[in-house]
């Protein structure tokens, strides 16, 4: 599921569904984290072999010599005690075949894998004839293999033989505006274990941090949070100083860069208003403001105009 309703999500999803609905191979790229497999998965989804098989593969976690039993299969007593199997692209004989981290695979491999995209057929290992296979096949990195053709890392052929449709799924500090909603589904998702939401200055804090490992890091800094918190609201203090340090930063110092005065001011209520534990008049106290500056603060926050009688 591709969680996100930024403009760049929302045009991924598009180009997900024009693609899913054709043959073609597609080449997805992008960081560590930002979910290539997602995009894999929603890709078969979208395409007339949604009824068959989704088989992923992590190419970098195959081991050169048992690379072409995983991928090409094996015959019966091809060796001693040795069992007879299917290899990954008649595993998904009739659905996709994800190549995740293709990348990684040795200039060997990759010559033995272009042979195979080719002519659409695979020989097992210690067989005699070629087997046809009816397969998609999807390839993944987090590099670009552009940039590792010219350095010679991977080979041209099978580059333009991956990459008929390439698709860029976008790192998470370039969609900080799906944050909260992210927020909001991954911690649905863990409900079994506990039922935690997120207070407003922690989704602040969140969407300040950029946020290197992508929303893989977000998920598991989540997790931390449903394992630790104390209670049934996410605070700032219940995050990591990693991911904190930041957002206090932000709020030590003078505004600066494109944020205004009311912007870093709006912050600065919201993360008190956590610490008083959403109680309005504690919060109107400390920061020894009006009932109707707070709620000003708290819908500037939010997105409402001045005056709304909205109250978040």
């Amino acid at each position: 599921m591709l969680v996100g309703d930024s403009t760049v999500m929302q045009g991924l999803r598009a180009t997900v569904a024009r693609v899913g609905a054709t043959e073609f191979t597609a080449l997805v790229e992008g960081e560590s984290g930002v979910g290539k497999e997602l995009v894999a998965r929603a890709l078969h989804d979208a395409s007339p072999r949604r009824r068959g098989p989704f088989v992923a593969v992590n190419c970098a976690a195959l081991v050169e010599t048992l690379l072409e039993a995983e991928l090409f299969g094996i015959e019966e007593r091809t060796a001693t005690g040795v069992r007879g199997r299917r290899g990954k692209f008649e595993q998904a004989e009739g659905g996709t075949l994800f190549l995740d981290e293709v990348a990684d695979l040795s200039m060997l491999a990759q010559a033995k894998l272009l042979r195979v995209l080719q002519d659409m057929s695979v020989e097992r290992v210690g067989g005699s004839h070629l087997r046809a296979v009816n397969t998609r096949v999807l390839a993944a990195t987090n590099r670009r293999l552009s940039q590792q053709v010219l350095a010679g890392a991977f080979r041209e052929d099978l580059f333009y033989r991956l990459s008929g449709v390439e698709i860029e799924v976008p790192p998470l500090r370039s969609r900080r505006e799906d944050i909260p909603v992210l927020v909001e589904h991954l911690l649905h998702r863990h409900r079994h274990t506990r039922v935690l939401t997120a207070s407003a200055a922690a989704l602040d804090a969140l969407g300040v941090f950029d946020w290197p490992g992508n929303v893989r890091q977000l998920e598991r800094v989540l997790e931390r949070a449903i394992a630790l918190s104390p209670g049934d609201r996410l605070h700032v203090e219940d995050l990591p100083a990693l991911v904190t340090r930041q957002y206090q930063d932000v709020l030590k110092g003078a505004p600066a860069g494109p944020d205004s005065l009311r912007a870093w001011s709006s912050r600065y209520v919201r993360l008190v208003l956590d610490q008083c534990e959403g109680n309005k008049t504690r919060a109107c106290r400390r920061l020894d403001i009006s009932y109707h500056t707070l709620r000003s603060h708290l819908q500037f926050a939010a997105g409402a105009p001045p005056g709304d009688a909205r109250t978040p």
